[in-house]
């Protein structure tokens, strides 16, 4: 029999019970090895002998990346130096990097994770994984790769761009997983269908991720390279990087790693728990991390729970993908809007493609103004801008809250990216 990369865990008494006890030895770990959990902890006036359930949980303290920026450069760092074997540190722009620490089982753990992710996805030693994603200090493209290696797949480490390249070897070297952004998915995408390749590759699966991704988009990727499944593969630099969880072959929702991790669902102002099936913020606790844990770590990305199991029958929960950032958050004309949302109305529209931009402009009259630019569908005709842009206008006025102007422009017009793409251009000087 074939090694699993799934958990034992049979029921959810016992993934509560493997929770509970992973949380209890993360809270004595860092209480007792980092001086700025310490601290925290004492400020909070919480002892790791107050945490007896799960519920518990809520009398800890919040970490935020604030604590790791001044935390540079080896911010929440509990075990020794020594036992450090590698750090990875984020692709912010904004103020110093997130940097985070590894242990060596942190690293083994990450790749149980993340070949867990390519089992759930279907696949086995006879794939060929593309890995079309950074390489460098970021945990993208060494985690993709250490996930295929682990699970016995073959690992071709191309990284991002170089769309020759990209497209020479899905067809010499008939790879049947391609893993990216959902940006590059959608240019190579297009590139496979400029150039004529469909018949000539073998892709069955694209798993993609490090930002989020339309229904238009992956309706689009399915149809241009003909793969049976586009799975979402979420993850961030803090929790090891990707891998974290994927979306089965059902596609109901987003399994989170539960034996790794306890997610919780706040609302960002109140910090209290949302029902599930609302949305909130992700919030963050490690059970086994050794090098960095989190406690209560604020991620900033927004999701919901999925209040139901999977048609697979997997005991592992489900969150739903990103709706944003709420840092992605913008306000106009007193209305807060996340870019997701003008994405979800978008991906229902027929006549539309997958690529759009939001600009915010002011003008003279002191007001705010909104206008949403997205791309006809290839075969689409022109003639019927002008009542798909009407149509739209409504649709945003009527679940958004507020007005914008729509302009639809030719297919292939707005730019590709091979990494992620700008979405939102707020040129309001505020």
């Amino acid at each position: 029999m074939s090694k699993t990369f799934m958990p034992k865990i049979r029921t959810e008494r016992e993934l509560k019970r493997t929770q509970l006890e992973g949380l209890q030895w993360t809270v004595n770990h860092v209480y007792k090895n980092s001086e700025f959990y310490q601290n925290k902890f004492d400020e909070a006036g919480v002892k790791p002998n107050h945490i007896k359930s799960l519920k518990d949980i809520s009398k800890l303290p919040f970490t935020t990346s604030k604590d790791l920026q001044e935390g540079y450069p080896f911010p929440l760092r509990s075990v020794p130096f020594e036992k450090i074997v590698r750090i990875h540190a984020s692709s912010g722009t904004t103020g110093k990097r997130k940097v985070l620490c590894y242990t060596q089982k942190d690293i083994n753990d990450w790749a149980n994770m993340f070949a867990r992710c390519y089992e759930m996805a279907g696949l086995t030693t006879k794939d060929r994984v593309q890995v079309a994603v950074g390489y460098g200090v970021w945990t993208a493209g060494v985690g993709f790769q250490l996930g295929v290696e682990r699970l016995g797949a073959m690992a071709i480490p191309i990284g991002p761009g170089n769309i020759d390249m990209q497209c020479q070897f899905l067809e010499d070297f008939q790879s049947t997983v391609l893993c990216s952004t959902a940006s590059m998915g959608i240019l190579m995408a297009e590139e496979v269908e400029k150039r004529g390749l469909r018949q000539k590759i073998a892709l069955k699966k694209l798993i993609m991720g490090s930002e989020r991704s339309s229904d238009a988009q992956r309706k689009k990727m399915k149809e241009l390279l003909g793969v049976d499944h586009v799975f979402d593969i979420p993850g961030l630099t803090e929790l090891y990087g990707p891998g974290t969880g994927l979306d089965c072959i059902y596609h109901e929702g987003i399994h989170y790693w539960a034996d790794y991790y306890i997610l919780e669902i706040l609302n960002p102002e109140t910090l209290q728990p949302v029902p599930p099936g609302e949305i909130g913020e992700m919030v963050i606790t490690t059970l086994r991390k050794e090098a960095a844990p989190l406690v209560r770590y604020r991620t900033r990305d927004l999701t919901k729970l999925i209040p139901k199991r999977c048609s697979c029958g997997s005991i592992l929960p489900m969150h739903d993908r990103l709706l944003g950032r709420s840092d992605d958050m913008f306000i106009i004309r007193a209305v807060n809007i996340y870019p997701g949302q003008i994405d979800h109305i978008l991906s229902n529209t027929k006549g539309v493609g997958s690529e759009y931009q939001i600009h915010l402009d002011r003008k003279e009259d002191g007001k705010d103004y909104m206008t949403i630019k997205v791309e006809r569908t290839e075969r689409g005709n022109p003639a019927e801008d002008p009542a798909i842009a009407k149509g739209l206008e409504e649709e945003i006025k009527k679940q958004i809250l507020v007005s914008g102007k729509v302009e639809i422009v030719d297919y292939g017009a707005l730019p590709r990216s091979e990494r992620k793409s700008k979405r939102v251009f707020d040129n309001r000087g505020i």
